[in-house]
């Protein structure tokens, strides 16, 4: 078995058409979508239109259980564009979406951490607002009466790969379409991937022997006009988009 995983489009059509273009070249017809499909300055639309042409098996983000659930005047930005691009019939089909799954078997899909969509699973934020990679037993406690072979995780927007002591695997794919972002929960803090390619991952499946199934994961980091995202976002009134689309980096 073989399929792509998505996750944290942010709206960005171009950045998820560049994934679908790759993935079509290298004969994946399948993928998995961890969430946060549309908020951002960007063109939640087409997103839509490509995504649901698609029908990949998906789980809601936190961005989109915004979407869903606040009046827009109370939504942040980046909500409220994409909350005012999106048709009644796509915040329906949103709406169908659960906030996790399990597929193929083993494979446990969620946009935070089992628990909670917006909590970071394998990152943790300090007091001065300096991310750190999650220790071992953070991950693991997370992971804890979660019965899976392979988890799928997103939100932090950062590619990772991370194997726990008993063998499972937790896969972080990073962002289709927002490669640097800043945030006030818990604390003021900023993430950066330091390039504005489009991120996405391909899990594949391999028999293991008397261990059992392995999973070999490849990470992918896709070009595209990122120039011409970083302008759309200009246009909504995001400079701070359109820093981190163009380059990768939210502060220099």
């Amino acid at each position: 078995m073989k399929f792509a995983i998505l996750a944290d489009i942010h709206g960005n059509a171009l950045a998820l058409q560049a994934v679908l273009s790759d993935m079509d070249a290298r004969a994946i017809p399948l993928a998995v979508n961890l969430g946060d499909h549309f908020s951002g300055p960007l063109d939640a639309a087409e997103t839509a239109r490509l995504l649901r042409a698609r029908a990949f098996p998906s789980i809601r983000g936190n961005h989109d259980r915004h979407l869903l659930e606040q009046r827009p005047e109370a939504m942040g930005p980046s909500d409220r564009v994409a909350f005012e691009q999106l048709t009644r019939a796509d915040l329906d089909w949103l709406a169908t979406l659960p906030p996790t799954a399990t597929l193929f078997g083993d494979v446990f899909l969620c946009h935070g951490t089992p628990r909670r969509d917006d909590r970071y699973w394998l990152d943790r934020v300090g007091a001065d607002g300096q991310l750190r990679p999650a220790s071992l037993a953070e991950v693991e406690a997370e992971a804890r009466d979660v019965t899976a072979g392979l988890f799928l995780c997103a939100h932090t927007h950062i590619p990772r790969c991370l194997r726990l002591r008993d063998g499972r695997v937790v896969v972080n794919p990073g962002s289709v379409g927002c490669p640097g972002y800043d945030d006030d929960q818990p604390v003021h803090h900023h993430v950066q991937t330091g390039t504005p390619n489009a991120s996405y991952a391909i899990a594949e499946r391999r028999e293991g022997g008397a261990a059992g199934p392995a999973w070999d994961i490849t990470f992918r980091s896709v070009p595209y006009a990122a120039d011409a995202a970083a302008k759309l976002a200009l246009a909504n009134g995001r400079p701070d988009w359109a820093r981190a689309l163009a380059t990768g980096w939210f502060e220099a």
